[in-house]
């Protein structure tokens, strides 16, 4: 069987210096150097998130899930709330400073400047 990872993504924001700022620290990392068109935060499991300018066009939110150490959520939600941002326990931002324990595990979305649906997760979901 082949073993096949992901490696990177695009990200689209409309200010990729910005929303890449934004993620890396609220995740508690870094941006890394551009690299052409591209502005990356690597999140340290050999994929990077290739955040890229779009201005010709309006940016579609997307959904973007991070599986986080127990020991960092805590901190991942103090500087969200540091930073002013709401979190919610559900996907739909309808439970706004909760956060759920689905899969025996912690879990928040938030939305990033540019709408993006983000979520850290202390579990990954268990599929059947």
């Amino acid at each position: 069987m082949t073993h096949i990872q992901l490696n990177h993504t695009a990200v689209y924001a409309s200010d990729r210096q910005a929303s890449a700022e934004f993620l890396a620290t609220v995740l508690g990392l870094e941006v890394g150097n551009p690299f052409g068109p591209f502005l990356p935060v690597d999140l340290g499991n050999d994929v990077t998130l290739d955040y890229y300018e779009k201005r010709d066009e309006p940016v579609q939110g997307q959904h973007y899930a991070f599986l986080v150490p127990d020991e960092e959520f805590d901190g991942i939600i103090a500087r969200l709330e540091a930073g002013g941002v709401t979190y919610y326990a559900n996907p739909d931002h309808t439970d706004p400073g909760r956060e759920n324990a689905w899969f025996g595990g912690r879990g928040v979305y938030f939305a990033d400047p540019d709408g993006h649906n983000m979520e850290i997760m202390t579990r990954p979901y268990v599929r059947s």
